[in-house]
């Protein structure tokens, strides 16, 4: 394939998944484009290969429908200057990586303004405000897609779409070995059964969710006396806010710095917030709880509008219920705990999951960053022609 000597790329991811990607993107890009500049807004893998973030990724870290209009004015201002600094100087293709209510506007403008936009990570249009799909259709001039599941509604409106796989897929062995994830931990002293803990990244998410489990971890020690709790904290202000809530519950888990996928191997079994989390877990292949909690509006807006039965990414790949779901009031500490408990102890007894488990993570191996940047390439060279 012909590649450009020179290129510049504009990229704008909104949180750890979408920085994952981007870096893997970027790093792909660069053996293709050894020249290649890499701009606009991530995190910090990925200006760990050469991104230079114009802006801190987390101001773009807001989930929920409400949540998001305390945040309106500044965000609007971030794609505004996002906005005419690719028309000032128009980059050879503007890349989106999820967080689609920022960026497909932004592409939408770009794309009129005749600059190529690919986004990366499908919208859950398949799941729901599927009318979305038009706009998209004018927004974007490639989607890379992660799921096969993805793909028939961008072929049924000829939208150019690839489906690349995902990162994690890549990265993570096929098998994760429990003995080593708790050397790795300085945990190899604990013999009880070692419940991962995992209530988010974002603040907001853990101030909704980490209460919630932290009441969980006290009821199943009662149940498991021998149990140990691990919780990875995404970074230190999250390590303080998790460090307070255990102090206020009277509670006991420790708490490691990152190295959330190491804290998921070491587990016998994880209760985890809904997100690429639980895809992680699913190929480190541990029983895993999904439990999660938005502001009651967003709630109740969210769940008449969507048009699929799970809400995680195992079940809806596997079109089956893999790993419980406990979601708004159905997530209580009673319901978790019990849940967590019967989900290990079935797990352990039998292998079925496991090897669906492994199939689905076969089935997601396509080395992601080599094929989003072959796509991007082969979008580019078609429409130079």
């Amino acid at each position: 394939m012909e590649v450009m000597s020179t290129a510049r790329y504009v990229l704008v991811a909104g949180e750890a998944s979408g920085d994952i990607l981007g870096a893997n993107l970027i790093a792909h890009l660069k053996t293709l484009q050894p020249d290649a500049v890499f701009e606009g807004i991530g995190g910090p893998l990925m200006q760990a290969q050469g991104f230079n973030s114009i802006v801190p990724m987390d101001r773009l870290s807001v989930m929920g429908l409400v949540e998001v209009l305390g945040r309106l004015r500044e965000l609007l201002g971030i794609r505004k200057r996002l906005y005419q600094s690719c028309l000032n100087n128009p980059p050879t293709a503007f890349i989106g990586i999820d967080s689609p209510d920022f960026n497909m506007p932004l592409a939408r403008k770009l794309k009129q303004a005749g600059i190529p936009t690919v986004h990366y990570v499908s919208p859950s249009v398949w799941a729901w405000r599927q009318k979305r799909i038009f706009n998209i259709k004018k927004s974007v001039d490639l989607m890379l897609a992660l799921f096969p599941f993805e793909l028939p509604i961008y072929h049924e409106h000829n939208i150019p779409v690839v489906c690349v796989g995902h990162t994690l897929a890549d990265d993570i062995p096929l098998n994760s070995d429990v003995a080593d994830a708790r050397a790795a931990l300085g945990l190899n002293a604990i013999k009880g059964p070692v419940f991962g803990i995992l209530p988010g990244s974002r603040e907001g998410e853990v101030s909704r969710l980490a209460p919630l489990f932290v009441e969980t971890i006290k009821l199943i020690k009662q149940k498991e006396p021998d149990a140990t709790f691990i919780m990875p904290a995404a970074n230190v202000e999250r390590r303080i806010q998790i460090d307070a809530i255990l102090k206020e519950a009277n509670a006991e888990a420790i708490l490691i710095d990152g190295q959330s996928r190491t804290v998921m191997a070491a587990s016998d079994a994880i209760l985890l917030a809904s997100g690429t989390a639980a895809l992680e877990a699913m190929l480190v292949k541990r029983p895993m709880v999904v439990s999660y909690r938005v502001n009651k509006l967003t709630y109740f807006i969210m769940s008449r509008m969507i048009k699929v039965p799970y809400v995680s990414l195992p079940n809806l790949l596997a079109n089956e219920p893999l790993v419980p779901e406990l979601l708004q009031d159905q997530a209580t500490p009673e319901n978790l705990s019990n849940s967590l408990l019967q989900t290990w102890k079935s797990f352990v007894a039998d292998k079925t999951i496991q090897d669906k488990y492994l199939n689905l993570h076969k089935m997601l191996r396509k080395n992601a960053g080599e094929q989003a940047a072959q796509a991007i390439l082969s979008m580019l060279e078609k429409k130079s022609k």
